[in-house]
């Protein structure tokens, strides 16, 4: 093997996570290298949502609620900032989104999660209740059936293919190096970390693992544990319509195009990307029963993709006490911290490579209590 020129930082894993921390890196003057296997990785961005979503996030737990609402909150400069560097329209927009309730119980436990999060965040978080017929002045498609909704100013949606695609361009006329090749070893000794593909060796003193479920195998090889499991979602998308929903919500929201997509599903298959024609029946009806006159419209494609999942939900960040300058990173809202991911997690590195206190509670030690 040859050992090429040592770079500042490597982050192996070119989804979301792993390529916001790298544009973030480059953007704070870094020399960076990016692993990414493309389309041989379970890409959890090509069947992402592309919710922008703060409503719900943290009930249980404030530091995620407020991380989740900061990134929020730097989302307008973010894109201003991808969209100047690489000319590429992220198709974002943030006017506030909708949660729906289909019964009275429902929409009487959301009001009392909401107002708890309004409690808890000193004033950071706003949200309003509607009823179904404020709902329709809103959203004069909704269906009788609807009881009320959520709504948070804060919610908003992107593409995230285009996001995807924004943050590897940035990151390389940032002058990072994407290597498209698998990561088959990590090695440390002396302060340094040796990440071996099949033909070459790079090394760095610093290196960031945001490769998904890959994360379980390569984390024990720096002294970490990322405690991953897969669950799948299905999306369907309809035909191009006329402009009908001009927010989000967490079941429908429609894209710059005109095409609706349709999601919310949570299954236990394994690493199954598939779909099942049960789960896109259920979507179909749940989308009619919120917006009857969707009934005719066609679908034109369905399909699966997987979530990146801990136990409690939460997401993890950890720095290797074994192997200082060793990260591990893994979230199933890639869309929504993308901008906290590029603009903090990525500074805090660059700087001292200490993760903020307010991140502690998210290290994956959480899981061998």
């Amino acid at each position: 093997m040859s050992v090429v020129i040592k770079y500042d930082a490597i982050v192996i894993g070119g989804g979301l996570i792993g390529a916001s921390v790298a544009y973030g890196l480059s953007r704070s003057g870094q020399r960076v290298a990016m692993f990414d296997e493309g389309d041989n990785a379970i890409r959890a961005a090509r069947g992402n949502f592309g919710l922008i979503w703060v409503q719900g996030k943290g009930a249980n737990n404030l530091s995620y609620a407020n991380w989740t609402r900061q990134s929020a909150r730097q989302w307008p400069d973010f894109n201003k900032e991808l969209t100047e560097l690489t000319g590429i329209d992220l198709a974002f927009e943030q006017n506030g989104g909708f949660d729906f309730c289909l019964n009275e119980i429902e929409l009487s436990e959301r009001h009392i999660l909401m107002e708890q999060m309004a409690a808890d965040s000193a004033g950071e978080f706003s949200y309003q209740m509607f009823n179904n017929s404020e709902l329709k002045q809103i959203l004069p498609n909704i269906g009788p059936t609807v009881t009320g909704a959520s709504f948070s100013k804060l919610d908003g949606h992107v593409n995230p293919l285009y996001l995807l695609k924004a943050l590897h361009k940035a990151f390389k006329q940032l002058c990072g190096r994407l290597i498209t090749k698998p990561v088959i070893d990590i090695n440390y000794k002396n302060k340094t970390f040796k990440v071996s593909t099949v033909a070459h060796e790079f090394t760095s003193e610093k290196v960031i693992l945001a490769a998904g479920f890959s994360n379980k195998t390569l984390a024990p090889k720096v002294g970490l544990n990322v405690p991953v499991y897969p669950q799948r979602g299905e999306i369907l998308v309809t035909e191009k319509v006329k402009p009908l929903l001009d927010h989000p919500t967490g079941l429908v929201r429609q894209t710059r195009e005109g095409g609706l997509m349709l999601g919310d599903s949570h299954e236990d298959v394994g690493f199954d990307e598939g779909t099942n024609i049960r789960e896109i029946q259920q979507i179909a009806k749940q989308t009619i029963t919120i917006f009857p006159n969707l009934k005719n419209v066609k679908m034109v494609r369905a399909w699966g993709s997987l979530r990146i999942l801990t136990k409690d939900g939460l997401p993890i960040y950890d720095h290797s006490d074994s192997c200082p300058g060793a990260y591990a990173f893994s979230s199933h809202s890639g869309v929504t911290l993308a901008a906290t991911h590029a603009l903090d997690v990525a500074s805090y590195i660059a700087k001292d490579g200490l993760l903020p206190s307010s991140l502690a509670c998210f290290s994956a030690r959480r899981f061998d209590v």
